[in-house]
């Protein structure tokens, strides 16, 4: 089964809200609703993905320095297995837009389970709820 590397982010505002962006229609699990990144290029390293992925599917900018490790997922789709880090940031440049179609939201992490997500994002709510 071949491994898929993601990198991920939990944005985190000034009101402590956590972004999500549901995935648009055409895409695979579409309707789910996911923290912000994309999978991580050849010779790229998480943290590098993830700042391309905010410029790409946001249109904000941040910095290595302000992308702290958080946690992990490890999860095994039907035809292929996603390892995905997830990092928090709250500090970056600009307004956060959808820049692909999503749809965007602004949620409390106590609030996290009332929107349908990936199985593997899942297990990630409890951590970012201990950690806000």
């Amino acid at each position: 089964m071949k491994t898929i590397l993601v990198s991920a982010v939990a944005l985190i505002d000034r009101d402590g809200r956590v972004l999500l962006a549901q995935r648009p229609e055409g895409k695979s699990m579409a309707g789910l609703w996911e923290f912000p990144g994309g999978k991580v290029e050849p010779g790229e390293t998480p943290e590098a993905a993830l700042i391309r992925e905010l410029q790409e599917e946001l249109g904000i900018d941040t910095w290595q320095s302000c992308l702290a490790p958080l946690t992990f997922a490890s999860h095994s789709y039907d035809d292929f297995h996603l390892l995905m880090p997830l990092f928090a940031c709250r500090k970056w440049q600009g307004i956060a837009r959808a820049q692909e179609g999503q749809t965007l939201k602004w949620v409390r992490p106590i609030e996290m389970r009332d929107y349908p997500m990936p199985p593997a994002d899942i297990p990630l709510i409890a951590m970012l709820r201990d950690f806000l």
